[in-house]
């Protein structure tokens, strides 16, 4: 019997690989992109290895491994894979759909959530309104971002279908690796925009104007990062939208004192969580001319995002100011995030993708401690 080396797919965040041993399913790996790990003298025989088919095929299948009759035989080519998560489960039919949308990585959603959840809840706050409005326009607004953030995702893959098979982290994307084409997925965006469009139909039509009007900055986005250095603003524009919409779904109009310094602060927190998530793919960003704040900021990075950080939190302090919050905002929303946005600036290693989407994928908890804040301030509110 001889020894050769094989090649087992697994996913940056959740892959999952096989347990030489035992030629079973072993415990999901960290790391945090998509890759393939080369495992050294495994012996293979007769039995059956499990092994990963291609993106169009999510499940996981048996086949049983050739005996080796010489040494000199060449190591089995590895697979592309698709990622191994509770999709695979689905219908084999809308499993690119929903890997395009990435609802398995809720984190995007949370992001576009949380800025919502802090303009809906100061509003209720400042004007006194009841509990049960407050929570009907959060849950409206938090389906609006599964299906908004899904949007974005669609028209983000439009755009880089082509970037994307020369990144390693990307290229498996149901456009990327042809799972789907174009004209599906420009298909499926109609009927998400369509979905999207009836939750904003349920706001004041100050509101639906207003939410109307981001969908300018959503679809240029992706193009930004073609033509400069600083394609996190746009990303932070849109992604913020919300604190200005979560306003004037409650108010009938924004409130511009309270709402803009908010926004500026949702703007200046994108700008330190996505500039992390974009060191990810430096290395390949710099081979096919992708531009990012990843780049620009170099070896300055931890200057740049702690001067970005400063005015998160100051803009936030403004809102709430303007706002006349009380002290649970200040000791939980502002002194919360300050703490969660220090930590993840001291401890994250650019260097290490894993670990930089980890700080990135943290950032749902910055946005709750805010909105905890914001929340402690106005339960009061309801026992009156």
């Amino acid at each position: 019997m001889h020894h050769r080396s094989v090649f087992t797919a697994c996913r940056v965040r959740f892959g999952t690989a096989i347990n030489p041993s035992t030629h079973s399913l072993s415990t999901p790996l960290t790391l945090r992109a998509y890759g393939i790990f080369r495992t050294k003298n495994l012996v293979l025989n007769s039995r059956p290895v499990l092994t990963r088919l291609g993106p169009q095929a999510h499940q996981y299948t048996s086949k049983a491994a050739p005996q080796e009759d010489d040494a000199s035989t060449q190591p089995a080519k590895a697979q592309l894979v698709a990622p191994g998560t509770w999709l695979d489960r689905m219908p084999k039919s809308i499993q690119p759909y929903l890997y395009l949308t990435r609802i398995d990585k809720p984190i995007g959603t949370w992001l576009l959530f949380w800025p919502c959840a802090w303009g809906i809840t100061m509003a209720s706050y400042s004007a006194h309104l009841p509990w049960t409005s407050t929570l009907y326009t959060i849950g409206l607004f938090g389906t609006g971002a599964i299906i908004m953030r899904g949007a974005g995702c669609t028209i983000n893959d439009l755009w880089d279908r082509n970037i994307d098979k020369m990144v390693e982290r990307t290229k498996v994307r149901p456009l990327a690796s042809g799972a789907i084409t174009p004209a599906q997925a420009v298909a499926f965006l109609g009927l998400q925009l369509g979905a999207g469009l009836a939750v904003l139909t349920q706001l004041n039509m100050y509101s639906i104007l207003l939410g109307a009007s981001s969908l300018s900055l959503v679809a240029t986005y992706p193009a930004m990062k073609r033509v400069t250095y600083w394609p996190q603003v746009v990303l932070g524009l849109a992604f913020n939208w919300g604190a200005l919409l979560g306003s004037s779904a409650m108010l009938g109009v924004t409130n511009w004192p309270v709402a803009l310094p908010l926004y500026a602060s949702g703007v200046c927190w994108t700008l330190v969580y996505d500039t992390i998530y974009a060191h990810q793919d430096k290395k390949d960003d710099v081979k096919i001319g992708v531009k990012s704040t990843a780049l620009r900021f170099g070896e300055h990075t931890p200057e740049f995002l702690a001067a970005f950080s400063t005015g998160m939190i100051s803009m936030l302090a403004l809102a709430g100011y303007m706002n006349d919050q009380g002290p649970l905002f200040y000791a939980l929303s502002v002194g919360g995030a300050a703490a969660h946005l220090a930590w993840q600036l001291k401890t994250v290693n650019y260097e290490n993708p894993a670990d930089c989407w980890s700080k990135f994928a943290s950032n749902k908890w910055t946005g709750a401690l805010i909105f905890g804040g914001i929340a402690a301030d106005y339960a009061p509110q309801l026992l009156v």
